[in-house]
């Protein structure tokens, strides 16, 4: 057991961008129940040692991250700007292609009561949403959904990890 915790470790280190349990199942040649368990070990030990990495899990895949607590101390010492921030306009624009997906420009607009094209079209550059389609309808008007960039900026695994729209205060999410 204890090689196979060293090599998940290992694995995960060099990755650079995450394995999921599948990935590291077959690459070991062992169950994926056995991962599960030698994960759940390495992430419970280096949430008890309490330094400056962790392993987290994120849209299926597991990986290395800094803490928050240093996070201040290596964003200055690697130059490292701040993840851009997105407006109250892209969140709201972004929150509602998130519950409502896949939904149309013209949707997005009735529900928002603006015009919310340089939203979609921000949120298109920044990779968090998608043309996922066109709708059956009268001009084929372009469908919208959130891609897996939308799940890794948000730290989410699924979309069934979003709070019910009920419980977001910020915005009025009566009509989703």
């Amino acid at each position: 057991m204890k090689d196979l915790k060293d090599s998940v470790e290992a694995l995960l280190f060099i990755s650079g961008n995450g394995m999921s349990i599948k990935e590291l199942a077959d690459g070991l040649q062992v169950t994926p129940d056995e991962v599960r368990l030698v994960l759940d070990s390495l992430m419970d030990d280096y949430e008890e040692r309490e330094g400056g990495i962790f392993i987290r899990e994120s849209s299926g895949k597991f990986f290395f991250s800094t803490t928050p607590k240093v996070f201040r101390h290596i964003k200055d010492f690697l130059k490292v700007n701040k993840r851009q921030t997105l407006s109250k306009s892209m969140l709201e624009t972004l929150a509602i292609i998130a519950y409502r997906q896949p939904i149309t420009l013209p949707d997005i607009e009735q529900i928002r009561g603006v015009n919310s094209r340089s939203m979609v079209t921000a949120l298109l550059s920044k990779k968090l949403i998608k043309q996922s389609g066109v709708k059956e309808a009268p001009g084929r008007p372009a469908l919208y959904s959130t891609t897996k960039e939308f799940l890794e900026y948000f730290g989410l695994n699924s979309l069934e990890e979003l709070p019910p729209p009920s419980e977001v205060k910020e915005l009025d999410f009566e009509e989703l």
